[in-house]
């Protein structure tokens, strides 16, 4: 049995092609593990083998984690007292039709509604929204992916709400500018020491005054029943600019606030894939 490191990147943007209906199945998941990017202030992966196979003929393992680790979904919960959480949400929200747009952003840089207005293709209603910043190129356990990230502003959130969309996914490690969360000067922050000297260093401004609301755009999502996904990764660029039927599956957890998933497109090339009709003979 072979583990794939944390290190091993998606470089070859192959999709795996099943022989006999030609369906493409991309990754759009960073691995997850011990090692694992961890964001600022939460707690680490924690993994223990309970059994061996030299001793015991089995191997069992016990994890110990939050959620919010590498590709993963938000519940409204996650920011909205007494809103859905995970396992109530609706099969529907992680499988559909989706599209997945570029909109390249550099360091501190704000998403806008003109950004994903020229997008294409085009945003549609009850579309799931992959954006791919270019940031997913730097997914490591490093200030520059987590403190210099780019993000949704919340006129960009309010907007793909009004869209109604039904998910939106982002390469970044949070949904939000990084200086509008914890990372920044919010709640407990700032999670990344001397963040905020050198963001008024490089532009003579105060986070604070720029970034003065915490979690804008995730908040304007979930209060709207849209569920977030962060970390997005894996092969994004081979299918940017792209109409994809996309999945990622949470766990049924009735009380989740957030869950690890596997974000894969798909695409039909040959037509020659169905959605069985539930016929019995």
């Amino acid at each position: 049995m072979r583990f794939v490191t944390l290190d091993e990147k998606h470089d070859d943007r192959s999709p795996v092609t099943d022989p006999v209906t030609g369906m493409q199945f991309y990754e759009l998941s960073h691995p997850w593990g011990m090692y694992s990017p961890i964001f600022p202030g939460y707690e680490e992966v924690k993994l223990e083998r309970i059994t061996y196979h030299a001793k015991h003929g089995v191997m069992t393992q016990r994890v110990v984690t939050i959620m919010h680790v590498s590709t993963h979904v938000n519940a409204p919960i996650h920011l909205i007292p007494a809103a859905a959480a995970v396992g109530m949400l609706e099969l529907q929200r992680f499988f559909g039709t989706g599209v997945v747009i570029s909109v390249p952003k550099g360091k501190w840089e704000l998403i806008q509604p003109a950004d994903l207005e020229r997008a294409t293709p085009g945003i549609q209603p009850q579309d799931i929204v992959l954006i791919n910043t270019g940031w997913h190129a730097k997914y490591s356990d490093s200030k520059e992916y987590f403190g210099h990230a780019p993000g949704l502003s919340k006129a960009a959130a309010e907007w793909l709400a009004a869209k109604n969309v039904k998910l939106v996914g982002i390469d970044t490690a949070t949904i939000d500018h990084p200086l509008a969360t914890s990372i920044g000067p919010h709640r407990n922050g700032p999670q990344i020491p001397y963040l905020l000297p050198e963001y008024k260093a490089a532009t003579g401004r105060d986070a604070i005054q720029d970034f003065p609301d915490w979690n804008p755009a995730h908040r304007a999502l979930l209060a709207r029943g849209i569920p977030t996904i962060e970390n997005v990764g894996g092969d994004l660029d081979a299918v940017t600019g792209r109409r994809c039927t996309l999945q990622g599956f949470p766990w049924d957890w009735q009380e989740g606030d957030a869950c690890v998933i596997r974000l894969v497109a798909m695409l039909d090339p040959t037509g020659k894939f169905r959605l069985e009709s539930g016929r019995t003979a």
